[in-house]
């Protein structure tokens, strides 16, 4: 190629879009499956039970039932008065799990 031939530009794609097949290549698709739904029910939890967003974190997925690790009994109180509406919204939710239950469990210090 001279410096007079105009260079050929690839298509640009988001960095979202790359991400799932650069995963599934590195031998990285279910860490990046479980950060995805990580980060999609703390943004549910910010939204939708700001009163424990921080003080709680999704930690997996068993079946149908997401559990879920509270800092304080409290902060589990409000999750579980909220199951039906965070469930609800994690199951409809792009980076969300077909999940119909939440169990919580308080983190010991």
């Amino acid at each position: 190629m001279t410096d007079e031939e105009p260079r050929r530009r690839r298509r640009m794609s988001r960095i979202g879009e790359l991400m799932p097949t650069a995963a599934a290549r590195l031998g990285l698709a279910d860490e990046l499956r479980r950060a995805r739904l990580l980060a999609t029910f703390d943004a549910i939890v910010a939204e939708r039970t700001p009163a424990a967003h921080g003080a709680c974190r999704a930690l997996r997925i068993e079946g149908e039932t997401l559990l879920v690790e509270a800092d304080a009994p409290i902060v589990g109180q409000e999750l579980l008065l909220h199951a039906d509406e965070l469930t609800g919204a994690f199951r409809a939710a792009p980076g969300g799990a077909p999940v119909r239950q939440l169990r919580v469990t308080v983190r010991r210090r």
